[in-house]
């Protein structure tokens, strides 16, 4: 068992911090997290765009720890001690922001109350109608690209299909949807359009509010009008850009990841002429190997503690590694063991403020519903490149793939259904 460090009196507690971007990252994170425990423990010290310093909760345990104790290790970002060195266009602002009145910084009753306002909002779509929908767009995504025998199924499939599904459970016009997509990307990546990314979406929501406010229809946003409590319109803005974003882009590289996973190894083969489970069990071992969701910022400690070994400082900030905690050697299964059934990991989250059930819900049925349309119209699918040749997005947040380029006998199209 890996021995936990311990900070002697008067040391730079993050000395040797790990600056949290770069290759390693996006290419070998397994490996990288493999190196932070090993060196660090449970928990690493590392560094955030212009030398930033912050805790990598790396250990399942401590990680259950944080997420389960919403007092001592808060939501609220007002406590964060390093605010007085963060520039305004600080590039990691729209991932870790200030003052931002929504669902991801409120604690206590105001968040159990928000929390009820959106799952009542979600958990009022119809199952049926939902696979209905997924069924619909995916069809007719593929129809795009079915004919000509190659695609890039990731640009061309999974980062559309779940805004689009989104935009009509939410009630956005669908034509928003490939604009969306950009900024919903250019905001999690974390980049220099990250912030415009933020500002269109923001945009996107306050005019979507509106137009339901005059005409409201059986759809989510509608719902949460009609079940407000009393929260400001910029309040339900600020819930509908956390759900638009948590909703649409983890999906997608949920659908890419499984996908690769099914292209690239063997074990899924059956998949492609039958054998529908295996499309359950991809997404399964996607979430505890590849998750989309590799790590969250955050919480911050509520007064001096010790964590793993290590001291955190009052108002120190811990991103929640979940990509990290999966692979904890204490409770991570055996290097090609079956994961089927097993759902102990942390890709939603944990505790008060873990995603919605609802809200998974949906992100599964689209997923799936999208990986089996993709795979009835296109059953000899195959990956056009060699595997080592695909690329990860650089974010250190979401894990997903830059492109999936794949080659099919072409089929025919089946139009407007």
């Amino acid at each position: 068992m890996t021995s936990q460090p311990t900070a002697a009196a008067g040391t730079d507690p993050f000395a040797g911090a790990v600056p949290f971007s770069g290759p390693r990252f996006h290419v070998e994170p397994a490996a990288l997290y493999r190196e932070l425990r090993r060196d660090h423990g449970a928990l690493a010290p590392v560094t955030l765009d212009g030398g930033i310093p912050a805790w990598l909760v790396l250990g399942y345990r401590e990680l259950l720890h944080v997420t389960g104790d919403p007092v001592l290790f808060s939501r609220d970002s007002d406590l964060w001690n390093q605010w007085d060195h963060i520039p305004d266009d600080w590039p990691l602002l729209p991932m870790i922001g200030r003052k931002q009145p929504s669902i991801l910084y409120t604690v206590g009753e105001r968040h159990r109350q928000r929390a009820a306002m959106m799952g009542n909002a979600m958990e009022a779509i119809d199952a049926v109608e939902l696979r209905r929908y997924a069924e619909r767009y995916a069809d007719a995504l593929v129809d795009t690209f079915c004919g000509g025998g190659t695609a890039d199924i990731l640009d061309e499939f999974a980062m559309l299909l779940p805004v689009r599904v989104l935009a009509r459970l939410y009630g956005f016009p669908e034509e928003q949807g490939p604009l969306l997509v950009k900024a919903v990307k250019d905001l999690v990546d974390g980049g220099p359009d990250a912030i415009a990314g933020q500002t269109h979406v923001y945009t996107a929501m306050t005019e979507l509010l509106e137009a339901k406010k005059e005409q409201p229809g059986a759809d989510v946003v509608s719902r949460m009008l009609a079940d407000r409590y009393d929260f400001s319109d910029e309040e339900i803005v600020q819930d509908l850009m956390v759900m638009t974003v948590a909703g649409h882009q983890p999906t997608a590289d949920w659908i890419g990841n499984s996908l690769r996973l099914m292209l690239t190894d063997d074990r899924f083969a059956a998949s492609f002429t039958g054998g529908r489970h295996s499309v359950g069990q991809a997404m399964n071992e996607v979430l505890w190997e590849d998750t989309p969701s590799q790590n969250i910022a955050g919480r911050w400690a509520s007064r001096d503690t010790r964590l793993g070994g290590r001291q955190i400082a009052s108002g120190d900030l811990l991103i929640l590694g979940f990509a990290a905690a999966n692979a904890d050697p204490q409770v991570h299964l055996e290097a090609g063991a079956s994961t089927n059934g097993n759902n102990a990991w942390f890709s939603f989250g944990h505790g008060e403020h873990r995603c919605p059930f609802p809200a998974q819900e949906i992100a599964e049925a689209i997923a799936r519903t999208g990986i089996e349309v993709l795979l009835d119209r296109l059953p000899d699918i195959e990956l056009a490149v060699d595997a080592a040749d695909l690329v990860r997005r650089p974010s250190p947040w979401l894990r997903g793939m830059t492109k999936l380029p794949v080659r099919f006998t072409p089929t025919p199209v089946l139009g407007e259904l």
